[in-house]
């Protein structure tokens, strides 16, 4: 059988771990390594159980960190796990990222026999707005977002960032957020780079790039759904949780305009509703891992209200409910915002080398 592991960090995210469990199970993930950190709202007790049950591996990641952050010291210690050495392919993820693939039955194995070449395959974002949903509520996130990105962008290369599925064959020996880290240099020639498209990527892929083509198709074969902004309530407390994998960042409208599109709408991947919802029903029918879910809503509303109480996180609140959606850019004004970075680089290269 072939071994399929998913890497992931979490920090108070108790309320959305069944969906994005059940999810990735019914996608075709065998194990799953999760690191959890510093959490008030459950998220280790329901890693506990869903350990106990033989559902995950879950593993506390509480410090010293790397100065890099959080995210990093977790993947340090995941390089190292035993799920990792014995994994054959590796993806690592976030709990608000949700592997979509379009061929085939809409599993890991169909995506491997759409690129049999592939040695990794790197799966963009597709980007899902908050589409003026203004209260959280506990209901899947997938069912909930429909409303998402065009399925080209050409601006923010963020829009553009992938996550890499990757063939754990020891030609990189750590896996990195983006993408894996430590390559073998003697092996990166016959390891091949693909993106969901069927393109084999050049060697760029290979060693640093964190973003695909944009501007172009991306999604023939699969595609990460991506809700990075939730209803306007998560935001707020996703701010106030801050970044896993930036020490001392903030999360603000800068963040928020750069993801809340919403031009489109994507129901593909309702697809797996059916055998996500049986494995939820099944979980939920536990008593103590159904009280923890509950429990870990409770705690969402009631944190919400706290920083209600608090000018910054009530001044954030304010300004998403008058910020409209974001506006895709044409092709045209983002060959202007391009050849502008392009000149910045130049300009940078010039001053380094002055």
């Amino acid at each position: 059988m072939t071994r399929f592991l998913s890497i992931l960090t979490v920090r108070n995210e108790a309320a959305f771990l069944l969906e994005w469990l059940a999810h990735h199970r019914t996608v075709g993930f065998t194990d799953f390594l999760v690191f959890s950190n510093d959490c008030q709202d459950g998220t280790d007790a329901i890693l506990d159980r869903l350990q106990d049950m033989g559902l995950l591996c879950h593993v506390r990641n509480d410090g010293p960190y790397d100065k890099a952050g959080i995210q990093f010291t977790a993947l340090k210690q995941a390089a190292r796990h035993p799920l990792a050495s014995a994994a054959d392919w590796i993806l690592v993820q976030d709990v608000d990222e949700f592997l979509n693939i379009h061929a085939g039955d809409g599993t890991l194995p169909c995506l491997l026999d759409a690129l049999p070449e592939a040695d990794a395959v790197t799966l963009t974002w597709r980007l899902f707005g908050n589409a003026g949903k203004l209260r959280y509520e506990d209901a899947p996130v997938t069912g909930s977002f429909t409303r998402c990105a065009p399925a080209v962008m050409h601006w923010p290369w963020r829009a553009a960032m992938f996550k890499t599925l990757y063939r754990n064959n020891g030609t990189y020996k750590k896996p990195g957020i983006h993408r894996p880290r430590s390559a073998e240099k003697d092996q990166l020639t016959s390891f091949r780079w693909f993106d969901c498209e069927g393109r084999e990527l050049g060697g760029s892929f290979k060693t640093k790039r964190l973003f695909s083509d944009y501007g172009q198709p991306l999604y023939r074969h699969a595609q990460l759904n991506h809700y990075p902004l939730g209803a306007m309530e998560s935001y707020v407390l996703k701010a106030d949780r801050g970044r896993a994998n930036r020490s001392g960042s903030e999360l603000g409208m800068d963040y928020w305009v750069e993801r809340n599109f919403s031009a489109e709408e994507d129901r593909s991947v309702q697809r797996y509703q059916p055998g996500r919802d049986a494995l939820l029903a099944d979980w939920m029918a536990d008593p103590i891992l159904g009280d923890l879910h509950r429990t870990a809503a409770e705690w969402r509303h009631l944190r919400f209200r706290t920083l209600m109480e608090q000018e910054p996180s009530r001044a954030l609140f304010a300004r998403l409910m008058m910020t409209p959606p974001s506006r895709p850019l044409s092709a045209a004004t983002a060959r202007t915002l391009q050849g502008f970075a392009a000149l910045g680089r130049s300009r940078e290269a010039l001053d380094g080398n002055q």
